[in-house]
């Protein structure tokens, strides 16, 4: 059963009520990667989206505040990497503030235009960035896939009341 709104004790939208509101959404887990000036960087996605399929576009958001941004910023290709149930830890690493997130146990290798491409996902792309949409303290990185492998074994990582869950049955 759906509940009905009652309009009357609505709240005005804040960054509160977003994120109470999204915790209900559950969303797949993916890693954004790029190589940076000094090696590697990489970050923990659940606002990935698919745009266009021709050309082949991809979207995702990324905070202006966040260590991977400045990377991001001036990159020309990202690695998108879909994550499995077995790699919640490997998601929450990605996801940490001040995280190794390439040293030991993550298992990576430099693919195509240099990207770090993430061993054992369920899915990986490499992409050509298009644009750099600024979207309040956000930017939407817009990218054309250039090649990838959907052939990862296993099921997907989601993200739900703020953990990151297997999906049931």
């Amino acid at each position: 059963m759906t509940a009905t709104p009652d309009l009357r004790t609505s709240r005005l939208a804040s960054p509160d009520l977003l994120r109470s509101v999204f915790r209900q959404h559950a969303a797949g887990v993916a890693v954004i990667t790029a190589r940076g000036d000094e090696g590697p960087v990489g970050f923990t996605a659940t606002s990935l989206a698919s745009v266009s399929a021709e050309p082949p576009l991809i979207s995702f958001g990324i905070g202006t505040g966040a260590s991977s941004w400045p990377a991001i910023s001036r990159t020309e290709y990202v690695g998108v990497h879909v994550l499995g149930e077995h790699q919640r830890e490997l998601a929450a690493t990605f996801a940490r503030s001040g995280a190794d997130r390439f040293g030991e146990p993550t298992a990576w290798r430099e693919g195509p235009e240099g990207v770090p491409v993430l061993d054992d996902v369920l899915a990986w792309l490499v992409c050509k960035v298009v644009t750099r949409v600024p979207a309040g303290d956000h930017r939407v990185v817009l990218a054309e896939v250039v090649l990838g492998d959907p052939a990862g074994a296993g099921r997907p990582l989601l993200y739900h009341q703020g953990r990151f869950n297997a999906l049931r049955e």
